[in-house]
């Protein structure tokens, strides 16, 4: 009996075991997905800010370029 009671303690120990490494590899899985998420937002924002910069610099330039209309008095 003691040996079947072993048995099944050991298999008990092996059960809670997979079932953490098995939680364990989903909880890296589900970090590496959100770092990769992350990263591909703030690699967006990035390149948006970057177009949005040149954009701006455009328009002054543009402005800077452009004659001003002149008032007549009159």
């Amino acid at each position: 009996m003691a040996e079947l009671n072993g048995s099944r303690a050991e298999l008990a120990r092996y059960r809670t075991e997979s079932k953490a490494g098995t939680v364990g590899q989903r909880d890296a899985a589900v970090r590496k997905d959100r770092d990769k998420a992350l990263a591909a937002a703030v690699a967006k924002t990035a390149r948006l800010k970057a177009l949005r910069l040149a954009k701006e610099a455009e328009e002054r330039e543009a402005a800077a370029q452009k004659p001003k209309a002149s008032r007549r008095a009159g």
